[in-house]
């Protein structure tokens, strides 16, 4: 193999694909990325067994071929070479790589290309084509909330499915939930619904160009492979029943305020700075007003407060202040509704520009 391209491209490609590599595999080839060649296309592969990318690399093919280099090396080497354009022709009688670009030469061991597998082909047993922007801007909405405790699998992932003009995305860790549904201007032609890793819709959200305009999704029993123009990123599906987050919701609540979001975040954020070592964040109503405070022994303690449409019996309730904070980053609307039961019973937030976007949050138990 035998194959020249430009220097920048190079860089750029490779940061994307290197990603993916793993980083902790006993296989060594998965820890790199595999450059395949033909006659007239050169594809960047990589993957960790359960993520794998496939990217076509802008190249000039001189002889064809295949290798699998270390990814994170093969990354800085490239990144530090001189010149515009990088040759890399694979040796195999001294089962190296050689690069070259400028005046400066590399040769780099190959890892065992028998030990790479094979990689997904775009499509499924369903397939369909959704808005990207619409995709993306719900996937950044809902994955903080996925938990990223390896120990319970079926929360680490997104519930996504879709059917007619509806995108809708679920995620917990059990101390929080947020939904977000999306209406699509164009039906969909078939629907389906999976539970896919946070992760790998991340990725996912990284990949996709602004000016990307869809996303071809194909489902199979136990697979998802996402289309992104020429770049096919596949992902293995959590097995298991996901949570019936409709029964999560409470039907009723005692109280509904609706409150600039940028004022609560900001007072949020500024007090959360003083709430520390998993001290909780207090949020006391009391006639027209919230205040908001914490307390960290040894560390300090803050308060502030400002006009809320509250009406009742005064109580105080405790949450999670990077939680709290995600919740409110996550709602992107001008106004949120905060909707609350007792000091003991979850909150909801709730967009209040009617976006389908819901943020359920545990109170945590306040101590007098």
């Amino acid at each position: 193999m035998k194959i020249s391209i430009a220097h920048d491209v190079l860089v750029t490609h490779l940061g994307v694909v290197a990603r993916i590599a793993s980083t902790r595999s006993a296989i060594q080839a998965l820890s790199g990325v595999q450059i395949a060649a033909t006659e007239s296309a050169v594809e960047l592969r990589a993957t960790d067994m359960e993520i794998a990318l496939r990217a076509p690399l802008p190249a000039e093919v001189q002889r064809p071929g295949e290798v699998v280099l270390p990814a994170r090396l093969l990354l800085e080497v490239v990144r530090r070479l001189p010149g515009s354009t990088v040759s890399i022709e694979l040796r195999p009688e001294q089962q190296d790589v050689e690069l070259v670009a400028g005046s400066a030469t590399f040769h780099l061991r190959t890892l065992r290309g028998e030990d790479f597998p094979m990689l997904p082909e775009p499509g499924g047993d369903t397939t369909v084509v959704v808005p990207a922007p619409a995709f993306t801007e719900t996937i950044a909405r809902v994955s903080r909330s996925a938990s990223r405790d390896e120990t319970r699998p079926i929360l680490t992932g997104v519930l996504v499915s879709a059917e007619a003009s509806s995108l809708r995305m679920v995620a917990t860790d059990s101390y929080r939930l947020t939904v977000k549904e999306t209406t699509l201007e164009a039906p969909l032609a078939e629907g389906f619904e999976a539970n896919v890793p946070a992760r790998a819709l991340e990725e996912l959200g990284r990949l996709t160009a602004a000016d990307a305009e869809t996303i071809s999704v194909g489902v199979r029993a136990n697979q998802v492979v996402f289309g992104v123009g020429d770049v096919a990123l596949s992902s293995r599906l959590i097995d298991g029943q996901f949570p019936n987050y409709r029964q999560l919701l409470p039907e009723q609540f005692e109280h509904e305020l609706t409150l600039d979001t940028a004022e609560f975040l900001e007072v949020v954020e500024r007090i959360s700075l003083m709430a520390q070592k998993n001290a909780p964040l207090r949020l006391s109503f009391s006639e027209g007003e919230l205040r908001i405070s914490a307390q960290t022994p040894d560390v300090g303690e803050a308060s502030d407060s400002f006009a809320v449409p509250f009406a009742g019996e005064p109580f105080e309730i405790g949450f999670n202040p990077e939680f709290l904070t995600a919740g409110l980053q996550s709602a992107a609307a001008e106004q949120v509704v905060l909707k609350l039961i007792s000091p003991l019973r979850p909150g909801l937030l709730e967009s209040a520009d009617g976006s389908g976007f819901l943020y359920l949050i545990m109170p945590i138990r306040l101590n007098v």
